[in-house]
């Protein structure tokens, strides 16, 4: 076998190999002799149908199969023998496929980017810190309050706070407009779910009484048509409901899932989901920091194939998301464009992040794969039940490993930039970051 690599761009290669054809024959005469000992021919014994006849009737097929197989072999020892590492399957094209002659293809591939790591120890990150205040903690119980709010029909006057029922209709002059229509539209007066002006206008209002509400579109309102435009509502409130809290006790305990005594074990039992959703919250805008930087400064060339398999990841993701996971959604209809920026940074991070792992001979130590568990487990009934499912599930066994090991790369990193800390309050600790923008992503292509 004949082998000549030509490099094509800095990851693109294409092979030509040339395979002897005392190798094709051989291989065809003998899946010629099996298939005489097995076909069943009309006026032949079974088993004892001549070569011949075989090769005549079935020769042509037979070598095809065998080319084929000998093809993919050759592929994969010629690879080896180069010591090249595709990204991808290859592109192949027979260029000569005659009987009695050497067979020769081209096959034309990707392979993975050749990545020296630039120094880190010269990156500046900020390290969010936060601690939870008593005030935190009391406003997370009036929400909870709030999500289980009772609601009573009352026949006063509509005011800050109460749900109404809303008939309207908009108009624009004499004209009414489109999408101003709503009938039965609930309303909760403060919750500035409406354009400004709107929920003001309620309050004060009682039932069946017809209404205007006049208010102006803000200038960056998403329909152009609307945008700075000064309209009139026609309402009429059709039912007000007053909003009644529930009171702290075991009942409303039970409801989030706390087996609380008190008041003040229900808080201390909220405090500490606040510290894990607060520190997953910290640690993965950290996280994103260092990938972030960690793709700046290494900017890479990263192979089609991974982009185009990440790209329909990300689209199978996008249909289960917005149509559930038995929607009948095509996913080839979203463009592939909408997720090529995305993929291409998750391709870029995964390729750096295998190479800090190779670097750093980085593996998922044993006790901090198991405290990682145990942690996870905390938040079940029975975590020791939780603990013994992951260890006797490999997949889920595996899937742990490896954000053990994507958070002992983080550490790996962060040992050698430059970290100051910031102090944030609780609210803005649990804010997610803002994403890089497309532009800059598309800047280190």
């Amino acid at each position: 076998m004949q082998v000549s690599v030509e490099t094509k761009s800095a990851l693109e290669r294409q092979m030509t190999i040339t395979i002897p054809a005392d190798r094709i024959d051989k291989d065809v005469v003998k899946q010629v002799q099996q298939t005489a000992r097995t076909v069943r021919i009309d006026g032949f014994r079974p088993g004892k149908v001549p070569v011949k006849v075989v090769q005549k009737r079935y020769g042509a097929g037979i070598r095809q199969d065998v080319v084929g197989e000998i093809l993919q072999q050759s592929f994969y020892e010629a690879i080896q023998q180069e010591k090249l590492v595709p990204a991808g399957g290859p592109n192949i094209q027979v260029t000569t496929d005659e009987a009695g002659k050497d067979v020769e293809f081209v096959a034309t591939f990707e392979v993975y980017p050749v990545i020296e790591l630039a120094d880190f120890s010269k990156v500046e990150l900020a390290k969010e810190v936060a601690t939870i205040k008593k005030a935190d903690i009391e406003e997370m119980v009036e929400t909870l309050r709030k999500q289980q709010t009772q609601w009573s029909e009352v026949k006063r006057a509509a005011k800050d706070g109460d749900k109404v029922v809303l008939d309207f209709e908009g108009f624009i002059g004499d004209e009414a407009f489109e999408g101003g229509k709503g009938e039965g539209v609930d309303l909760i007066l403060g919750s500035k779910s409406m354009i400004p002006g709107f929920e003001d206008a309620v309050i004060g209002q009682k039932i069946g009484k017809a209404f205007e509400i006049a208010v102006t579109f803000p200038e960056d309102y998403q329909s152009d048509n609307l945008k700075g435009k000064d309209v009139v509502f026609k309402a009429t409130v059709t039912t007000i409901s007053e909003p009644t809290l529930p009171e702290l006790n075991q009942e409303f305990f039970l409801k989030f899932g706390m087996d609380s005594a008190d008041v003040k074990s229900f808080e201390a039992d909220v405090e500490k989901n606040m510290a894990r959703e607060m520190t997953q919250a910290l640690k993965g805008k950290l996280k994103d920091q260092v990938f972030n930087k960690l793709v700046e400064l290494n900017a890479i060339e990263v192979p089609t194939a991974l982009v185009d398999g990440e790209i329909d990841t990300l689209r199978k993701q996008a249909v289960q998301q917005y149509g559930g996971q038995g929607a009948s959604l095509d996913f080839n209809m979203l463009p592939k464009e909408m997720f090529a920026d995305q993929a291409k940074r998750r391709v870029s991070v995964g390729l750096l992040v295998q190479e800090v792992i190779k670097v750093a001979e980085i593996n998922a130590e044993d006790d901090l794969v198991r405290s990682t568990i145990e942690e996870m487990a905390q938040t079940y009934q029975d975590p020791k039940e939780v603990v013994d499912h992951y260890y006797a599930n490999e997949d889920m066994l595996n899937q742990v490993k490896s954000l053990v090991i994507e958070d002992q790369v983080i550490e790996h990193l962060l040992t050698s930039a430059k970290v100051s800390e910031t102090e944030v309050s609780y609210e803005e600790a649990i804010k997610p970051a803002a994403q890089p923008q497309a532009e800059e992503t598309a800047d280190q292509e």
